[in-house]
């Protein structure tokens, strides 16, 4: 009977069963740490913006001036950049620190966005990205399918979008705008998917010992598809004041 019950179950004995099952637990633990620190960063992001954007002192400091905000957005490439390339030298609580401050520079670059939608609109579109990007980050942990392939082609569009919004920098067209925008969403709901598959593999077959930083860099890349999720919808559902 017992025999009868593991062969039903796809597996050839009780103990690879078990194996596989604290496997799956294993993995279930450290993606729950993932979108902890996922959301937690983009907490840290809001109270960032809110904070600027109703002290006249800051708005004053970090936007008088091009040159500033310049230095805030090359400060947080390059913090993106660092991060993922150091990871595997970096401490598990530096790494965490890192991630937390490029919260704040993105939190403090957002904050032009959010002064000009206004915030029942902001509300909307975040509601929506919570719903879009939870749907997404479902499918790529539950999917059998290999999303590899799909994750080198979500590239190549991604570069492509930033070259036509480049290109619409001066061309100013409004049509060019609204198709960036959609494509901005669906590379972007793309990448979740594929980054939380990613993320899961990583898990799997990491050693314990660098779960902490894999969470961290897990986080990273969430984060930044939640955010740029977040910014192409609200350029299509946000209402401007």
């Amino acid at each position: 009977m017992d025999n009868y019950n593991n062969y039903y179950n796809g597996y050839a004995t009780a103990s690879q069963a078990e194996s596989e099952l604290a496997l799956r637990n294993y993995v279930s633990s450290v993606m729950f740490r993932v979108y902890g620190k996922m959301f937690l960063g983009l907490l840290v992001t809001a109270i960032t913006s809110l904070l600027v954007l109703t002290n006249e002192t800051l708005m004053a400091l970090f936007f008088s001036s091009r040159i500033t905000f310049f230095v805030l957005a090359f400060a947080e490439l390059g913090l993106v950049f660092y991060l993922s390339a150091r990871i595997d030298k970096l401490q598990a609580s530096t790494a965490t620190a890192l991630f937390y401050l490029y919260a704040v520079l993105n939190g403090v670059t957002l904050t032009p966005i959010f002064a000009i939608y206004t915030g029942s609109s902001i509300a909307l579109t975040f509601g929506i990205t919570s719903v879009t990007f939870g749907a997404m980050c479902l499918y790529g942990y539950l999917t059998k399918q290999d999303l590899s392939k799909m994750g080198s082609i979500l590239f190549m569009a991604l570069i492509g979008l930033i070259l036509c919004t480049i290109v619409n920098l001066f061309l100013h067209s409004s049509a060019m705008d609204w198709i960036i925008s959609l494509a901005g969403v669906a590379i972007f709901m793309g990448l979740t998917a594929w980054d939380t598959q990613s993320i899961k593999r990583m898990v799997e077959m990491a050693d314990p010992g660098q779960t902490g930083k894999i969470a961290t860099l897990g986080a990273l890349s969430l984060y930044l598809d939640f955010i740029n999720l977040f910014i192409y919808l609200l350029r299509i559902f946000g209402s401007r004041d």
